[in-house]
């Protein structure tokens, strides 16, 4: 019965087979990229690692995807060179032990990166320092320094988010990062109070009897004093990230659902009976986005179409009717989409459906997959997918107008040449790029000679690119074309008309 229902649904949509020429000119097409438990890095040496980390990239820009979101800070040490943490164990293999000559993923990846004008997110765990008991911690971690501000749950090791002094660290790491490398955005995960434990309580009374009254909270108040907890690091985090560079982004990519409708009163949660964020994670997603606290939110909806407990058409339409001050992606799980029989034929899969989910529903702006080791190695045809049908043509990130909305200046100087490299159409900047609003990258058309211009088509897109030049498809010169530069900031607000050129190729 189920099942014919979702049919029903889902026929209403526009047809699943449609998007080679209904694909979005504007969506976030981000993926995320774990390093926890992933052991193939500390095999490689700095030269190998350069070489993985290029190869990675080109078949994620193959795949149209515009954001990596890479986990530099997976359990309270780094995938960076930082001041202030050890070198992680996921890099070398031993927690504090430097890759040789200090080599820098972090930075090599966001340089990498913009060449490819992809956005980098930094990803940061804000609680967890031990993620097994097999972890072995350096002997100058902040653990050792400072035992009393943490607490063993489970088979882990966290901060306790009820003492100040573990918000101050926490936006410490926040500064660091933004102040010293150019990343587009900092990001969170689904990681806030752990995930309960059966059998075991999370034991946080002492830093509850320290703090607790003197902030206004009763005996009986925990929960809501938890979630307070959290609420003071993202503000604290938002007002970081402003002080040092405002035009970082703010995002976090919360457990599917916010809250069961059965444990609302006035029944305002999701028809689902799952964990939820706002009762057992202690994480207020939404007062996050009200509050302008965060610039984006990506739920986790990594359940199939027709899971009983937690349906993912029941939530991407939650989600959608949800008014929040930011804007919304969707957190899709490769492997269970592609491995989830089809709607109609369950030979297929379920991305054509999820896919016309994501693109119909109201304010919805786009995916973010998990993981990308699965789009790199193409996992049951996931990339090719991708490439061919859902983001056959590029795509610009969402603008975030609610950050500034006013278009940079468009190109000077639009000429088209012959040099050494070939034929060239070439251009000059309007700005200066150290400033975010202006132009930051440019896109490329191209229209034949009497073709209407339409900028908001994307297939007609021929290159996203940072360079101020780009080498014309040149073939013997008898067929006119139309070309038109935009220009677009860190914001990503496009300018309306451009700068064309017509040329014979």
């Amino acid at each position: 019965m189920i099942r014919y229902f979702l049919i029903f649904h889902v026929l209403f949509l526009p047809s699943i087979f449609c998007f080679s020429q209904n694909t979005p000119k504007c969506e976030f097409r981000g993926t995320w990229i774990q390093v926890i438990n992933q052991s193939q890095y500390a095999s490689m040496n700095p030269a190998e690692m350069k070489r993985y980390f290029v190869q990675m990239l080109d078949d994620l820009k193959a795949a149209r995807i515009n954001a990596v979101i890479f986990q530099v800070r997976p359990t309270a040490d780094a995938f960076y060179n930082s001041f202030l943490e050890p070198w992680s164990q996921y890099l070398t293999g031993t927690q504090g032990k430097a890759p040789p000559g200090n080599f820098d993923p972090m930075e090599f990846l966001i340089e990498e990166a913009h060449k490819r004008n992809m956005e980098f997110h930094a990803w940061l765990n804000p609680y967890r320092i031990a993620s097994s008991e097999r972890d072995v911690l350096c002997a100058d971690h902040v653990y050792y320094r400072y035992p009393e501000r943490f607490i063993k749950y489970g088979k882990q090791i966290f901060f306790d988010p009820g003492i100040p002094e573990n918000r101050k660290y926490t936006c410490s790491i926040v500064k660091d990062i933004v102040s010293r490398y150019d990343v587009d955005a900092i990001h969170m995960d689904d990681y806030f109070y752990p995930y309960p434990v059966r059998g075991e309580i999370f034991d946080d009374k002492k830093s509850f009897n320290r703090y607790a009254y003197q902030q206004g909270f009763k005996q009986n108040q925990l929960a809501d004093w938890r979630r307070n907890n959290v609420n003071k690091l993202i503000e604290e985090i938002r007002q970081t990230i402003n002080l040092s560079k405002p035009w970082v982004r703010f995002g976090v990519s919360p457990f599917g659902i916010y809250r069961n409708k059965k444990s609302t009163p006035d029944g305002s949660g999701s028809n689902t009976g799952g964990l939820q964020n706002y009762d057992d994670l202690y994480a207020d997603v939404l007062l996050w986005a009200q509050k302008a606290w965060v610039d984006y939110i990506i739920p986790q909806i990594y359940w199939e179409i027709g899971h009983p407990a937690a349906d993912y058409d029941t939530l991407i339409r939650w989600w959608s009717k949800q008014k929040i001050n930011a804007q919304l992606y969707i957190g899709q799980d490769v492997v269970r989409t592609i491995e989830a029989p089809g709607l109609f034929d369950s030979r297929e899969n379920q991305l054509p459906a999820k896919m016309t989910l994501e693109r119909t529903l109201p304010g919805i702006d786009g995916n973010c997959w998990w993981s990308g080791y699965n789009l790199v190695e193409n996992t049951q045809g996931i990339a090719d997918s991708l490439e061919n049908n859902y983001q056959k043509y590029p795509a610009l990130i969402p603008a975030y107008v609610h950050l500034h909305k006013k278009t940079p200046k468009d190109v000077k100087k639009l000429k088209a040449e012959w040099t050494p490299l070939g034929y060239i159409l070439h251009w000059k900047r309007n700005g200066n790029p150290a400033n975010p609003e202006k132009a930051q990258y440019y896109v490329i058309y191209r229209f034949e000679n009497n073709e209407k211009t339409d900028l908001k088509d994307p297939s007609k897109i021929v290159c996203v690119t940072r360079e101020t030049s780009y080498i014309l498809p040149y073939n013997e010169g008898k067929t006119k074309y139309k070309y038109v530069v935009t220009s677009v900031d860190r914001f990503h607000n496009e300018t309306k008309k451009g700068k064309s050129k017509k040329v014979k190729l």
